[in-house]
């Protein structure tokens, strides 16, 4: 006689938090759970009310995870070091854990909403408390930030999949972290471009509608956004939209080609106006922390949403992406050519996650000097790798 597992939901719960780490909500259906967990979709139904049930579930449960951690590294002797240690070893062995924090929930109903942020700001309150007990001079609103970047550094593992021996892996992840731990927030990387004002150019309405469309898409999904939508926001009606955009999929392709060029234009300024590779890196980091924080809802539609992209189009959104990581790569190596391209790579995903969360980051995104923090956080953790 077949008798069920006991650990049924736990099994579809950890199936279902690896699908969405891969592929994103709108990316993964009830069935894509119920196979990755070996079961039939009306099975999933036994356990969830549907697939946002089974989202909300894997959040709490996993920031649930993530706390009994930061719990058990709190009560040790030296409880900084220990959560560091601890959260190194849970990233490494349940990467996606480590990035539920990310989730803003729109997703969910408000009840959920509410549960996930209040665990969230538990759990930064334990972090933010453990690093000025060790650092008491530090002022609240710089240790809130470096316990952001801190987490950043370990929820980056979710969005790759390179890969080392366990634990130096774990190593790697908490001297980056505790780079970051130690660092004091400066202004001594403010790039000059943020000392002119620039002038205000009217855009052109095709250009209006892409940034409408772009912040429509990060602020409720692609799926959730209508042509009509667009238009309505633009103030025209919804079929004046298609004299300049065929449909929504050309609208998110301009998004990403648009990011993939401003990046990729900076990235060669960069290298070709320093004097040497480490002010290469210093100047690659730079320009990119500056089109992030100018370009917040295109970088979301362009990590977030490709996976709408027609295949053709995805496929060279990915191969331009993977590029532009790749010269930050062998700029690194070309800093420390004894780094194994393996570290390079962790700790460059390390560095451009946060950016990518802190710049999106409501509790940190008021800081007058965010743009040269965040390019002192990302330089630290390179040179760390590069010391190494």
């Amino acid at each position: 006689m077949n008798t069920r597992p006991r650990n049924r939901k736990e099994q579809l719960t950890d199936a279902a938090a690896e699908l969405f780490r891969r592929h994103g909500y709108h990316g993964v259906s009830v069935n894509d759970i119920a196979a990755a967990a070996g079961v039939t979709g009306p099975a999933v139904y036994r356990h969830f009310r549907g697939k946002q049930d089974v989202l909300a579930h894997v959040l709490l449960s996993g920031l649930d995870k993530f706390g009994l951690v930061t719990d058990e590294a709190l009560a040790r002797e030296k409880p900084l070091h220990s959560l560091v240690e601890a959260v190194s070893a849970l990233a490494v062995e349940r990467r996606e854990v480590t990035a539920l924090w990310r989730w803003q929930g729109r997703h969910l109903d408000k009840a959920d909403q509410i549960k996930i942020r209040k665990r969230g700001a538990e759990l930064m309150g334990d972090w933010i408390t453990a690093l000025r007990d060790t650092r008491p001079d530090l002022p609240p609103p710089d240790a809130e930030l470096l316990s952001w970047a801190a987490l950043s550094v370990f929820g980056s593992v979710a969005d790759h999949h390179v890969s080392l021996p366990k634990r130096r892996f774990e190593q790697l992840l908490g001297q980056l972290a505790c780079t970051v731990l130690r660092s004091t927030p400066a202004a001594s990387f403010q790039p000059s471009v943020q000392d002119w004002q620039r002038p205000q150019v009217q855009p052109s309405r095709r250009e209006e509608l892409l940034t409408i469309a772009t912040k429509l898409f990060r602020e409720h999904g692609y799926r959730d956004v209508s042509m009509e939508d667009i238009g309505a926001a633009a103030g025209i009606a919804g079929p004046s939209v298609y004299r300049h955009f065929a449909g929504k999929a050309e609208l998110l392709m301009a998004a990403g080609y648009r990011m993939a060029d401003r990046l990729k234009m900076a990235a060669r300024q960069a290298i070709e106006t320093a004097s040497s590779p480490h002010d290469a890196l210093t100047a690659l980091v730079r320009s990119y922390v500056d089109i992030v924080s100018r370009s917040d809802d295109l970088l979301s539609v362009f990590a977030s949403e490709v996976g709408h992209v027609p295949e053709r189009d995805r496929k060279e959104l990915v191969r331009v992406q993977r590029g532009y990581v790749a010269e930050w790569v062998t700029l690194l190596r070309t800093v420390a050519p004894q780094l194994p391209e393996p570290e390079a790579r962790i700790a460059v995903h390390a560095a451009l996650t946060i950016v990518n969360d802190l710049t999106r980051t409501p509790r940190v995104t008021a800081r007058p000097g965010l743009v040269a923090e965040l390019t002192g956080l990302a330089v630290a953790v390179l040179d760390e790798a590069a010391h190494i």
